[in-house]
């Protein structure tokens, strides 16, 4: 059996970014440290944070003030302002890709432009997004959405960063019709582009692929998504105890994927268990160039 894993799986720079800041802060400060919401869509990592004594901030009125680490798909402003005005230190986890698409917003916002999201309005990215966006912003995650918006004098069109980049393309497009006078922003992260793309070559060299990550994880369902518009066999999982045996060891060659908030050491754990369908460890793990 070949087991062939793209390039890009794993971590990306925002995630990295936000767990090393998670996993350093209970050294670095000498009081308790919270998160605003879910560091990052993974279970596997959420549990880490659990066993180093970082706990979720569910009442600033009655926890003890301590640091706030803001999850990595951001926040909305008034979020920051509760929790400085409550005493809390924050220290700021967000994608330094989303905070780009906040500029965007802030920016046109400031100059009366309405703003189109392209995305799903409870994700909390989106709800992020909408905070800087206010009145004027608007949630769409699919075309008849978008179609049933009001007419703008002027908008922006922007993208949450682990957006399906096919979608919005069919997107731009649509509105370029429509609506040619509309400033469009792909914001869609070149993480996600790429892991997307290969996925897209991937399952061209294979039978099956498997993808892990959180069964909550915008990006990785939409990896998985994209892998079974080419018919093959699909396998979403969030670690190697969810693999099924019996429906792989049919196939002779698997991709694996993984979403950018998946840690390494679960891709290796599902590579192993891949790995000993046949008597050795002896199979190559073959890297797509």
């Amino acid at each position: 059996m070949d087991i062939i894993l793209p390039k890009t799986a794993g971590f990306c720079m925002g995630v990295k970014r936000a767990v090393n800041l998670a996993l350093a802060a209970p050294k670095k400060y000498n009081k308790p440290v919270y998160t605003y919401g879910h560091l990052i869509h993974n279970p596997q990592v959420l549990a880490r944070l659990k066993e180093i004594g970082i706990s979720p901030l569910t009442d600033l009125s009655i926890q003890k003030p301590g640091v706030v680490i803001i999850r990595a798909h951001g926040v909305p402003p008034d979020v920051f302002t509760k929790i400085e005005t409550a005493g809390f230190t924050i220290l700021n986890a967000t994608c330094p890709r989303v905070i780009e698409v906040q500029k965007i917003i802030d920016k046109y916002t400031s100059q009366g432009y309405a703003v189109i999201i392209v995305g799903d309005k409870d994700h909390p990215e989106v709800i992020g997004l909408l905070g800087h966006a206010g009145k004027k912003g608007y949630p769409a995650n699919t075309l008849t959405a978008l179609k049933r918006l009001p007419l703008f004098n002027r908008a922006i069109i922007v993208a949450q960063t682990t957006q399906n980049k096919n979608f919005y393309q069919t997107v731009e497009k649509w509105a370029s019709f429509h609506h040619p006078d509309y400033l469009f922003f792909n914001t869609i992260c070149d993480s996600t582009d790429r892991r997307q793309s290969e996925v897209l070559t991937l399952s061209k060299h294979v039978e099956a692929i498997v993808v892990i990550g959180g069964h909550s994880s915008g990006n990785t369902k939409r990896l998985a998504e994209i892998a079974k518009q080419s018919g093959i066999a699909v396998f979403h999982i969030e670690t190697e105890a969810e693999l099924n045996i019996n429906d792989l060891k049919k196939f002779k060659s698997i991709g694996i994927t993984a979403g950018a908030s998946t840690p390494d050491w679960v891709i290796t754990e599902v590579y192993r268990a891949l790995a000993q369908l046949k008597e050795t460890f002896s199979n190559n793990m073959v890297k797509l160039s």
